[in-house]
């Protein structure tokens, strides 16, 4: 058993990370600054900036590191000045890059074992480095556009939380599927609880996604939205949570992405206008930027030609 002092310097040898749920920020304490045992994740989650940076300062360390043991045998490298760092840094990087300008070169045994070390090593964190980019630009990118508010509109006569997205990419996507989740805060005596609900969508499943999709959740009284208006999100502080995952034909890949929605982004009274038209030939085209346009919802629905969230799970 640690006592109080040795907890406390456990604790202070520990990071307090940040985790981002779309624009949702949450707080853990008690996890790994650095997670040695698993440098293939940390490599990767890394941004590009702090990548690039990381290689760079990494491959320099490794470079003057075999420097200093250059000048620690005299005579180790032909034609470099005596004691000189920049001489054997810049010999150190032309032999690790195996680029060799013959200007110096290794003068004794010492010189020939060192840079045969270094050649070994600068092989690996080239090809190490190489794998690591491939894997960064191999990655494939979710294109998905996102309605800038969801929305609260009467469909078929009862109130239905939407939520409109569209394929912004090019190609096609297919087996598109997503899930909407509700977290609110609830409040037990001096405790502050935070619940997740899913919410149940009358479509979850897309086979093909070439243009929008308008996700809709039908308030009833099972639903967790049951008896809520803009005043009652605010106050539990409720916050919808969308994942997005489809299969891009082009690249063959899975991509995925996710979206939340605060509690002042989501409106009552309002509906989606439409973002879909018809070409002459009757060919439906998607205008992205009304992809979150809203207006009042007041008369009849709008006709969407394309695919729609329906009770009979059918596009309309």
């Amino acid at each position: 058993m640690l006592d109080t002092t040795e907890r406390t310097e456990a604790a202070r040898r520990l990071f307090s990370a940040k985790l981002r749920l779309g624009g949702y920020e949450i707080g853990k304490r008690g996890v790994a600054r650095f997670d040695f045992g698993d440098p293939y994740h940390l490599v990767v989650s890394l941004s590009w900036p702090r990548l690039l940076l990381l290689l760079v300062v990494f491959h320099a360390a490794i470079n003057l590191g075999f420097a200093l043991l250059y000048l620690g045998r005299p005579g180790a490298i032909a034609n470099a000045r005596p004691g000189s760092i920049s001489d054997a840094f810049f010999f150190s990087l032309e032999t690790s890059s195996t680029v060799g300008y013959g200007e110096m070169y290794p003068a004794s045994f010492y010189g020939h074992a060192v840079s045969a070390a270094e050649i070994m090593i600068g092989l690996a964190f080239t090809a190490l480095v190489t794998g690591l980019l491939f894997v960064r630009f191999s990655r494939p990118k979710a294109r998905f556009c996102y309605a800038g508010q969801a929305v609260v509109a009467m469909h078929l006569g009862r109130p239905t939380l939407m939520v409109r997205i569209a394929n912004g990419r090019r190609g096609l996507l297919a087996d598109a599927v997503a899930s909407l989740t509700l977290m609110r805060t609830s409040r037990d005596g001096g405790i502050v609880l935070r619940q997740m609900h899913e919410l149940r969508l009358t479509r979850t499943r897309l086979p093909v996604f070439p243009l929008t999709w308008t996700l809709m959740h039908e308030i009833d009284a099972a639903s967790p939205l049951h008896g809520y208006d803009a005043a009652g999100l605010l106050a539990d502080d409720v916050r919808l949570f969308l994942l997005v995952e489809a299969r891009d034909i082009t690249l063959a890949a899975t991509v995925l992405d996710m979206r939340d929605y605060g509690p002042g982004e989501i409106l009552f009274g309002m509906r989606y206008a439409e973002a879909l038209c018809l070409d002459p030939r009757g060919h439906p085209i998607a205008d992205l930027t009304r992809i979150g346009l809203i207006e009042r919802d007041i008369g009849p629905e709008p006709p969407q030609p394309g695919w729609v969230d329906s009770p009979a799970g059918l596009p309309r």
